[in-house]
């Protein structure tokens, strides 16, 4: 008979070895507290933090993490600053002057960076992320079309918003929750982003806007903005049609204007309304912040902010989210500070150099193929060989996570979905030591997955781990 049950039957906890954590002579804490309801009574501190942080310690390492763009390494003294903020409101900006205006000077630092017709107004505000911020960005296009076509909206019109496949899937949970219709230009050939004329060719009166993304997730290029905003332009010549561009710079809005400063992409561009970026990605702040920011305040309905004084003082406020720490947008402040434009493009060149290198000795490898080699977001997707037949990307990706490191193993979408590839995504922290370690291990488990008879992950959408 077996020595334990399951959930199923009785089962007796594990009394905790005394040396676990404090001794408690009045409750005699002698079992694990239970995991699916509370605790009848409190534990003490450092017996609690004690279960939570063993239990952590499953969990892969954040610096060996190629899948995420998120921020995984600070200095001491950021980290610091986020402590003592952590217990601040963000919404509270009667009860927190400062902190409100430190977000006020992000949002122009961003303004000018990215060439805002008046950056001092810089209008925009901080977010939890780019998810947020594109859902803001995205309400305004909608209200502004709306309101140009009141006499059709809601009764006989539906909005729509052109875009590529390839975009992070917030813009499809915004068309979604927003009733707009997504109309997406797929993928094709060795086009893995949206193609300008296409876009134009979908956009009708119903169109709200189009979403060009600057440093796409799947393989890390910049989408072509300035050549949408072309074919819109020639668009609005030959039919009337004025269709706004939001781009989404989730990462390379903040890797553009410091590596690719002859790069158009941004407020430059006159078609351009907002932009968004993360800046607990390549902005280098720990999770979550993000920004929106819009050219002018004729681009961000008025509709779309609201003022409360419950909290003391006349707050205007148009995020998604109410409370929510100050903690994050203090670190971009103290980032912006730190750093400044020449240390933010040393940063950034050095990921670059990182990931061109790392690509250029993955394919000399002579198992794998490029699709993009980390010259515009240091991040690069490449697959196997033609005739490498004995594994495939996905016992790549499973085989690398045995020796600690997340490498994404994941199908393009359509009409690319015969299309499998691995994405390193080369962050602040992930230093050319580090990219030779992967290396090391990636040559040591070669020559086992070539003796391989066939590959061996069965379940792809099981081993497939694509992370925005």
């Amino acid at each position: 008979m077996p020595l334990h049950q399951g959930p199923q039957g009785p089962y007796r906890r594990p009394s905790l070895n005394p040396f676990f954590g404090q001794a408690d002579p009045v409750g005699g804490m002698t079992e694990a507290p239970p995991q699916h309801r509370l605790p009848d009574g409190p534990l003490p501190p450092e017996s609690a933090y004690r279960l939570v942080h063993d239990e952590l310690m499953l969990d892969g390492n954040a610096r060996l993490n190629l899948a995420t763009f998120v921020t995984t390494w600070m200095e001491p003294q950021a980290g610091v600053l986020m402590s003592e903020c952590r217990d601040k409101n963000m919404i509270d900006k009667d009860e927190y002057p400062r902190t409100a205006e430190l977000e006020r000077r992000c949002v122009a630092m961003l303004a000018d960076l990215w060439h805002a017709p008046d950056p001092a107004a810089g209008i925009g505000c901080s977010t939890t992320g780019s998810s947020e911020a594109c859902m803001l960005a995205g309400m305004a296009l909608k209200r502004r079309w709306a309101a140009r076509n009141k006499d059709r909206y809601p009764s006989s019109a539906r909005p729509n918003l052109v875009m590529g496949i390839n975009v992070q899937v917030c813009w499809e949970k915004f068309c979604n929750f927003w009733e707009v219709e997504a109309r997406q230009v797929p993928m094709s050939g060795d086009r893995f982003h949206l193609d300008p004329q296409a876009a134009a060719d979908l956009c009708d009166e119903n169109t709200i806007g189009v979403v060009a993304v600057l440093g796409s997730t799947y393989d890390g290029s910049y989408e072509p903005v300035a050549e949408i905003c072309a074919a819109l332009d020639a668009l609005q010549e030959r039919t009337g049609l004025d269709i706004p561009v939001h781009v989404d710079g989730a990462s390379g809005a903040m890797v553009a204007p410091f590596l690719d400063e002859d790069l158009v992409w941004d407020f430059r561009l006159p078609r351009v309304s907002s932009i968004n970026t993360s800046g607990h990605k390549y902005g280098l702040v720990y999770p979550g912040v993000g920004w929106a920011l819009w050219r002018t305040a004729a681009d961000l309905p008025e509709e779309l902010v609201f003022r409360v004084n419950y909290l003391g003082g006349d707050m205007p406020t148009f995020a998604l989210n109410f409370s929510r720490p100050g903690a994050q947008v203090v670190a971009q402040y103290y980032t912006f500070l730190r750093l400044g434009r020449k240390g933010y493009r040393l940063v950034q060149q050095t990921s670059r150099d990182v990931a061109r290198g790392l690509a250029e000795r993955i394919e000399a490898l002579g198992d794998f193929r490029l699709l993009t080699r980390g010259d515009q977001l240091p991040v690069f997707a490449f697959t196997t060989t033609d005739d490498v037949t004995a594994y495939d990307v996905f016992d790549v990706s499973r085989r690398l996570r045995e020796r600690g490191w997340l490498v994404p193993a994941y199908t393009f979408p359509a009409d690319r979905q015969d299309l499998s590839v691995l994405r390193v995504v080369c962050r602040n922290g992930f230093s050319t030591d580090l990219a030779g370690l992967l290396l090391d291990d990636l040559n040591r488990l070669l020559p086992e997955l070539r003796r391989q008879p066939h590959p061996f992950t069965a379940d792809r959408q099981a081993a497939t781990s694509f992370h925005h």
